[in-house]
């Protein structure tokens, strides 16, 4: 199998700085050349996901914030009817969100913002100001709502879905 040692990186797992400072990153050698050590605070893509050696997960975060903010903006003044332009945002944005949902973890203020982004979304699907009431959005149909799919509806599916 080919691999590409200038791609390659080594990532010590290891969120003990004592043990890190005392052993460095053991030296790996893959047909003759020695793979570089990736620095634990440095984000780095792996399965998907981005983060860091010690598991800090923020650039995954800002990954989907900034995914999400894409495909809000993808649908701004576009030609769609509501309902597809809803589709592809549901699609584009909250598919990004429901990937990384169930396996970090998504503090209140994060999940408002995630929630504050999808609503100006949906507004620009049906061509709503920005100062539109956001319970349009947000309640359910039975109470005169759209029931849009927004980030704790994502949230909760996903979690129950690791748990059973």
């Amino acid at each position: 199998m080919q691999i590409n040692v200038k791609k390659t990186y080594l990532l010590v797992i290891d969120n003990d700085k004592k043990s890190r400072e005392q052993e460095p990153a053991p030296l790996l050698t893959i047909n003759r050349e020695t793979l570089q050590a990736m620095n634990l605070d440095v984000a780095c893509r792996y399965l998907g996901y981005w983060g860091t050696g010690n598991g800090d997960m923020r650039a995954t975060k800002q990954v989907v914030r900034q995914k999400i903010i894409a495909a809000r903006d993808l649908i701004n003044c576009h030609p769609l009817t509501p309902e597809l332009a809803t589709e592809l945002f549901t699609s584009k944005g909250m598919g990004v969100f429901r990937f990384s949902a169930a396996l970090i973890e998504w503090s209140e203020s994060e999940s408002n913002d995630m929630k504050r982004l999808c609503v100006e979304a949906y507004k620009n699907a049906w061509h709503l100001p920005q100062s539109t009431a956001s319970t349009l959005f947000i309640f359910p149909t039975s109470h005169a709502g759209k029931e849009s799919t927004l980030p704790m509806a994502v949230l909760t599916q996903e979690l129950l879905l690791h748990a059973t």
